[in-house]
């Protein structure tokens, strides 16, 4: 694929619709609009009602049609939006006349973006924010990528990088007059008090617990207990629908069930986990040791305790954490009544309790997800690079104060800048450029 090829997409929804919205960028607009629309290359800027034809003079549709000239345009090349009815023969008809020009082709998904990003007008972290607004389902998922589209990310970003840019020239001084006796002690101690706040700030970044990811992708509630507690019978009353199968029968769910829902105003992934117990079947037993690594990973599990049973209290120590909420199921027994530790009393078949429960889950989220506030991670990519970012500072600093060499301590720094660098995308980002916008629609 050269580059300069002229790219074309549907940019909005699937058909049918009211209106489309066809965009195309590269340098070929010039000679489409001449050939293609009956007003020719309309002024910058100005919505123009026009006819648009095909190669043979055919009326495709009339619409409107905004030329955005390059560099001022959202890729940086020569832009061109056509307005037409939303109509799957329309749309058929307009891209297929559109590709058949030599040097136009159809986008690849987010390439419009990569374009933009390519040009110098976005960066990595604001790319990601167009992918995140468009794929935001909340109001949280929509304010975190708003805020990292304009920027929020990369200002803290840059931050770090022109105060490690600061530290970088004062450990040079060290390393290009080694002669001065007074320089090393003079540089060496604030270069140390500058890293170790760095480190600080970039330590409790890390330290987010994973809010920004999870607000992104979702949290994790899972429900477990014995056989026949109730789980899967919960489950698909929390979902509003029959997602898991429900029998009598101990053992049935053998696999993890997951459901995704909206709750306090996040998303949440609701996992229904097979019983927890000793077993010889080897099904069984895979579900069992998968239903232990969800509760592992989970925010927040359900501990189902089934009310109808004489060993009430089996589970209460099973991978018991303080953030546990116990569940007593089948609320109306005699049994039931007779434990002494729980949160929850319900009855999962006829939805006695549940409401509370829900309610509880929706506060419990909500909570979490306001813990931390504004976090500058929101993708395992920003993650890993921080991580490595920060070993460098601490490698730096421990060479500062052993004394084993300032040139040490340079390439350390250097090492970490280029970590937050290739967090906005300014260095060593070749090899993911293709994972990132691959995520993206076509037409973005």
């Amino acid at each position: 694929m050269s580059e300069r090829d002229t790219i074309c997409a549907l940019a909005s929804g699937q058909p049918p619709a009211a209106i489309c919205i066809i965009r195309l960028s590269g340098d070929r607009i010039w000679k489409l609009a001449g050939a293609l629309l009956d007003c020719g290359l309309p002024e910058p800027r100005h919505a123009t009602l026009t006819k648009f034809r095909d190669e043979d003079g055919n009326l495709i549709d009339e619409g409107l049609v905004v030329f955005m000239p390059g560099p001022h345009s959202y890729t940086g090349e020569d832009t061109l939006e056509l307005y037409l009815h939303g109509g799957p023969a329309v749309i058929t008809h307009a891209i297929s006349t559109l590709t058949s020009e030599p040097g136009v082709r159809l986008a690849e998904p987010g390439e419009f973006t990569r374009r933009a990003f390519e040009a110098g007008k976005i960066d990595l972290t604001e790319a990601e924010g167009v992918a995140d607004i468009i794929e935001a389902e909340t109001n949280a998922q929509k304010a975190q990528a708003l805020r990292q589209l304009t920027g929020g990310l990369t200002e803290q970003y840059d931050q770090w990088r022109a105060d490690l840019t600061g530290i970088l020239a004062l450990i040079e001084v060290v390393v290009d007059f080694p002669d001065e006796e007074d320089a090393p002690e003079e540089t060496t101690a604030p270069v140390i008090r500058k890293l170790t706040r760095l480190i600080h700030e970039i330590e409790e970044a890390l330290g987010d617990r994973g809010i920004g990811e999870k607000i992104r992708d979702g949290f994790r509630i899972a429900i477990i207990g014995a056989p026949n507690a109730g789980k899967s019978t919960l489950l698909n009353r929390l979902a509003g629908r029959d997602a898991a199968i429900v029998t009598s029968t101990p053992g049935t769910t053998r696999d993890v069930i997951e459901v995704r829902r909206v709750m306090g105003g996040q998303v949440v992934w609701l996992s229904d986990t097979a019983g927890l117990r000793e077993t010889q079947d080897e099904i069984e037993a895979e579900g069992v040791r998968r239903a232990e690594r969800v509760a592992a990973e989970a925010d927040l599990r359900l501990f189902m305790v089934d009310g109808g049973t004489s060993e009430l209290g089996v589970l209460n120590s099973l991978f018991r954490q303080t953030t546990d909420i116990v569940v007593v199921n089948k609320a109306d027994t005699e049994l039931a009544a007779g434990l002494p530790e729980y949160d929850y009393k319900i009855s999962a078949k006829d939805g006695d309790g549940v409401p509370e429960l829900e309610a509880a889950l929706a506060d419990f989220i909500s909570n979490k997800a306001a813990s931390v506030e504004a976090p500058v991670i929101t993708r395992a990519r920003h993650r890993a690079r921080l991580v490595d970012g920060l070993a460098c500072l601490i490698a730096a600093r421990d060479a500062l104060e052993l004394g084993t060499g300032p040139e040490l301590a340079a390439e350390d720094v250097r090492l970490a800048i280029r970590h937050l660098g290739a967090v906005v995308g300014s260095v060593g980002v070749e090899d993911v450029l293709g994972a990132v916008f691959s995520q993206f629609c076509i037409g973005k």
